[in-house]
């Protein structure tokens, strides 16, 4: 007999900043490397935010990409408008429309440069308080 009280319904109306905070632990979680969250939407207007990260293989990228697809569709109920990159592992772009999620290899992260191309947006923080 299933105990109702461990059955988790999808969370629909999560804002879209708790949203990237939660992909942005999520990654972290999953070892990921230098997790930033913009704020883009006053610059870009076609997402709120990115969630960037890096991975120190390609492998990892995928595994990074994985599992916040897998618990982003297990805790909110939501999966991705689109995903691109997942056969390269380079750069995987994931979209959700008002968060779009990109995890980076290394030499991938340092050639595009993402961070200095929104050097003025807004950084959210997103990692819990140390006591």
């Amino acid at each position: 007999m299933t105990n109702t009280s461990d059955i988790q319904v999808p969370n629909y109306d999560v804002s879209s900043k708790d949203f990237a905070i939660e992909i942005a632990r999520i990654a972290d979680d999953k070892k990921a490397d230098e997790v930033l969250v913009l704020h883009v939407g006053e610059v870009l207007g076609i997402t709120e935010y990115f969630v960037l990260s890096g991975a120190s293989n390609p492998r990892l990228v995928g595994a990074i990409a994985d599992e916040v697809t897998s618990q982003m569709r297990e805790r909110y109920g939501r999966s991705p408008i689109r995903t691109e990159g997942i056969r390269e592992q380079m750069w995987v772009l994931v979209d959700y429309g008002d968060v779009v999620v990109h995890v980076f290899a290394e030499e991938t992260r340092r050639f595009y440069e993402i961070e200095r191309l929104y050097k003025d947006v807004p950084k959210v923080e997103w990692q819990e308080p140390s006591r």
